[in-house]
């Protein structure tokens, strides 16, 4: 009915200006003049977007990496494609490709909007609050972008798409580092902006990052992130020296860093981790290497708990559920202390001289000693403790993503147990087809 009346303005007066829906505010409209409730917003909606298909990512990279069996009677693809059955190869046109990396750019767009959004809000009255905003947007957005490059690896990663309609050229095809060298970059600018970033964010975070919720302390989740991304890029040095800036604590809680969140309230998700003890049809069940490569007397164990009977599906088996997480409430880290103590651990073997060497022991001895294990007695040499590290980087961070990158990596993929004859173990996901 409003309609007629302003096309009738429109003839008899002059040309009318776009009118944005005051209770759905536009993107334009936040992008031009942002206030700080819209930020709140941006920033809130970053945090949930990032748990999106979060799932789906994790029972890619753990089922490929056996850490765990993905058992559903309504979808065979867990235990075909993902663990390449026979003939089935990974489908680029499917929710174990799609999703996550649909989700992942998502949350990337967020935060191009936020970034966009503090040049141009009035509400951000100081350079130091414009600072904290941007240094949380581009710590987050690099952060997002290695999710990415975990699964597509050498395909290469879209880093810059502020622009859908121009959107940049892959990064790191063929060249895998290539995309990580960009990702420390992102996070290079955010680490500037944060440490110039005052005594408060303009915003408020969730209890998930309780402790590092001003500037200054966000910072040292960015340095713990870069820390992760130069290692995986080979630059022990520099992963040492991000790590010096992080929150890495030799004698500290192991479990101290930041987390997705969830609960039962209302409108909130789920941990798409966790399923109830001894499910069935639909489950998460711990690969049996998982239990049986494990050092007589190691805590960890109390990840993976002895079902009361086997699950079995397509040619698989299991005597364990999948136990990281105690309840569908439980919050899923992003990084934390002990994945710190395990980066410093692999920097100072890789350095190899002896003093690096002894510091790498002394690492591995906390992680260790924490899981009830005595401290390292094999050689004090680069090979040995490189295996030692990686074994306690298996049982420290199961379940959370690393197994696959780990052996990737370390051209260990060949290692990873074969169940049944004609499985492969994937070096990457393909280039969704939408990108082609």
């Amino acid at each position: 009915m409003i309609l007629p009346a302003f096309l009738a303005m429109g003839f008899v007066a002059c040309d009318i200006d776009t009118i944005d829906d005051p209770n759905n505010p536009s993107v334009g409209a936040i992008s031009a003049n942002a206030s700080l409730s819209e930020i709140q917003n941006l920033v809130t909606g970053i945090e949930a977007g990032m748990r999106l298909n979060l799932g789906q990512y994790y029972d890619g990279v753990g089922v490929i990496g056996r850490d765990f069996y993905r058992f559903s009677t309504s979808d065979p693809r867990f235990t075909s494609d993902l663990l390449g059955k026979g003939s089935a190869t990974l489908d680029n046109n499917t929710f174990y490709t799609t999703n996550p990396y649909s989700s992942r750019y998502r949350a990337v767009k967020n935060a191009n909007i936020l970034l966009e959004a503090v040049d141009n809000s009035t509400a951000l009255t100081t350079a130091e609050a414009r600072n904290a905003v941007k240094g949380y947007a581009n710590t987050i957005k690099a952060y997002q972008l290695l999710l990415v490059w975990v699964q597509q690896y050498d395909n290469g990663i879209r880093i810059e798409v502020s622009n859908a309609d121009d959107l940049g050229p892959f990064i790191g095809e063929n060249d895998h580092k290539a995309a990580l060298r960009a990702i420390a970059m992102i996070l290079d600018e955010g680490y500037g902006q944060l440490t110039s970033g005052g005594a408060e964010f303009p915003f408020s975070l969730s209890s998930g990052f309780t402790g590092f919720d001003t500037p200054v302390a966000f910072a040292h989740v960015n340095r713990a992130l870069l820390a992760r991304v130069q290692a995986y890029n080979e630059n022990w040095d520099n992963a040492l020296d991000a790590l010096g800036s992080s929150f890495l604590d030799l004698g500290g809680d192991l479990n101290t860093g930041v987390y997705h969140t969830y609960s039962t309230a209302g409108g909130d998700a789920l941990n798409p981790q966790w399923y109830p003890l001894n499910a069935t049809g639909e489950s998460r069940v711990a690969h049996p290497s998982f239990v049986a490569d494990a050092e007589a007397g190691d805590m960890r164990l109390s990840k993976a708990t002895a079902r009361d009977n086997t699950e079995f599906q397509d040619g698989l088996q299991s005597d364990y559920d999948f136990t990281v997480y105690a309840n569908n409430s439980s919050s899923i880290p992003i990084i934390r202390n002990e994945e710190l103590i395990l980066l410093y651990a692999e920097a100072n073997i890789q350095k190899g001289d002896a003093t690096s060497l002894n510091n790498a022991v002394s690492a591995l001895d906390v992680i260790r000693n924490a899981a009830g294990l005595p401290d390292y007695s094999g050689p004090v040499d680069q090979a040995a403790l490189l295996d030692e590290m990686l074994m306690q980087r298996r049982y420290s961070l199961y379940g959370e993503g690393h197994r696959w990158v780990d052996m990737r990596r370390y051209g260990r993929l060949d290692e990873l147990p074969l169940d049944r004859s004609g499985d492969d173990v994937w070096t990457k996901f393909p280039r969704p087809a939408n990108e082609d």
